[in-house]
């Protein structure tokens, strides 16, 4: 059985140094006092025995609850959209001097629960939330107790906090409207699940297209609940064999997408649009259109209001729209799928 040693205190610190733990306190926190052969025994009696300063309990003790430690809550961390999201809030944090706690939920409400309670055990001054379908009442006790929290990517359902989004709706329906100028009017939809809130959306603006366009849905056209690259390539071989395939595809994340791909043939003449943008996209051939947005915007854009709150703003919480912008690179001018 491995042995657990113990963390050395103060106390120990002080026994070694030979002066009392108050000294040691104000010479580790450098006050005004200690003399310099006092300081040196003390420095020295800390390299010998490692001692390592708990700032959480330092700083409680002054009365100063901030932590410079912020948590931010995503979906899947392994996405490269939340990982340069995340990237892009922890160098907003390091410029002020916070350390970043990093959770993923896999959008599961209980899983969420328990991040974000590991995270505000751990007295995080703030937090970045990509929220669950799930409620987030339990969120006021430590919002009352002064942890200040910033929803991105989602708002959260009855929670009044500053929310970083983008327009979503709008952007599927440009990329939907783009495969429908290339005379497309079968267009598959081929979704992640449908209670997230930036699924729906994008779903909402699928139809808006179609009905511009005097074209109604046809639901065997549309999958939803595709929480991987192999449902997504499964979905694919679904409509690859319907007996009026479609002859477009509308992908609603960079990781339906490259599912998608995985599942074509090389060539394959079936249009695709995809939303987020990924490395390499432009490099495919054809070259892949896709909705861009900008996580490392989202991330810095939520950052700055969480620091804001943190340094005492106030005013009433606000909600941010970043734009996405149609991505043309030609994906979305094939003809079907191959026989």
């Amino acid at each position: 059985m491995r042995r657990l040693v113990k963390r050395p205190t103060m106390k120990d610190v002080a026994r070694a140094a030979g002066v009392s733990p108050m000294t040691v306190s104000r010479a580790v926190s450098g006050e005004p006092g200690v003399s310099p052969d006092t300081a040196a025994r003390v420095e020295q009696a800390i390299r010998q025995l490692g001692y390592q300063r708990n700032d959480n309990a330092r700083s409680l003790r002054q009365k100063d609850l901030r932590t410079s430690t912020i948590g931010l809550v995503v979906d899947d961390l392994a996405n490269p959209f939340y990982a340069l999201m995340a990237r892009s809030v922890e160098d907003e944090a390091h410029r002020r001097g916070y350390l970043v706690l990093v959770g993923s939920t896999n959008d599961e409400p209980r899983r969420e629960r328990e991040v974000i309670a590991a995270f505000t055990a751990r007295q995080v001054d703030g937090l970045i939330l990509v929220p669950t379908n799930g409620g987030h009442g339990f969120l006021k006790q430590p919002m009352e107790g002064g942890t200040c929290v910033v929803c991105v990517d989602r708002p959260a359902k009855g929670l009044a906090v500053d929310t970083v989004t983008v327009d979503n709706r709008a952007g599927a329906e440009r990329a939907v409207g783009h495969l429908l100028g290339h005379g497309h009017t079968r267009i598959a939809y081929l979704g992640d699940r449908f209670d997230i809130w930036t699924q729906r959306e994008r779903h909402a603006g699928y139809l808006d297209a179609l009905a511009a366009h005097g074209i109604p849905e046809d639901p065997a056209l549309v999958r939803h609940e595709l929480r991987s690259q192999s449902d997504a390539a499964a979905a694919l071989a679904e409509l690859r064999a319907l007996p009026d395939p479609p002859t477009a595809l509308f992908t609603t994340n960079d990781l339906i997408t490259i599912g998608v791909m995985d599942g074509l043939g090389h060539p394959d003449p079936v249009a695709l649009v995809g939303f987020d943008d990924f490395p390499l996209a432009d490099r495919l051939s054809p070259p892949l259109s896709v909705v861009s947005q900008d996580p490392v915007a989202l991330g810095a854009t939520a950052a700055n209001l969480l620091f804001s709150r943190i340094d005492g703003d106030t005013s009433p919480p606000r909600s941010v729209v970043l734009l996405t912008r149609l991505v043309v690179r030609g994906s979305g001018a094939g003809g079907g799928f191959r026989g």
